[in-house]
């Protein structure tokens, strides 16, 4: 006995359902690599991370208990330090990784530019937060 309904080939159910997922993970390759402006990397997060907790567990130059304490004692105290801080923060990242460091007393490093992902790190000292943005140069 013959039905009047169509079937389809299983050959062509199973050509079809390949070429979608072929075309799904090629979506998910172009649309995952491609990163957005501002965002965060991992890679970056961890550079920051390992370089304020080397730097905050160092000994200060003059005063206070950390060499980060001691940077965000004061406006006087980052001023003096600053270009200290800079080479030290400079000789621990990889040479294609830049920085900025913010305190309430200011800021050192590079300039932030616009549209580039970024890595972040902050610790509290005993005189307020230091913050190391790092980004791909």
């Amino acid at each position: 006995m013959r039905s009047d309904r169509g079937q389809a080939s299983i050959t062509v159910v199973e050509t079809g359902l390949g070429v979608l997922l072929v075309l799904s993970i090629l979506f998910t390759f172009a649309l995952g690599t491609a990163g957005e402006a501002g965002q965060s990397q991992p890679q970056l997060d961890i550079y920051a991370t390992d370089t304020v907790t080397l730097l905050s567990n160092e000994a200060p130059r003059h005063q206070d208990q950390t060499r980060l304490a001691e940077v965000a004692s004061s406006e006087a105290a980052f001023d003096r330090e600053r270009d200290e801080l800079v080479r030290r923060i400079d000789r621990t990242l990889p040479d294609h990784v830049l920085f900025r460091v913010e305190t309430a007393h200011g800021t050192a490093g590079h300039q932030l530019p616009d549209d580039v992902a970024t890595g972040e790190a902050t610790v509290l000292t005993t005189n307020g937060d230091v913050t190391l943005r790092v980004w791909y140069a």
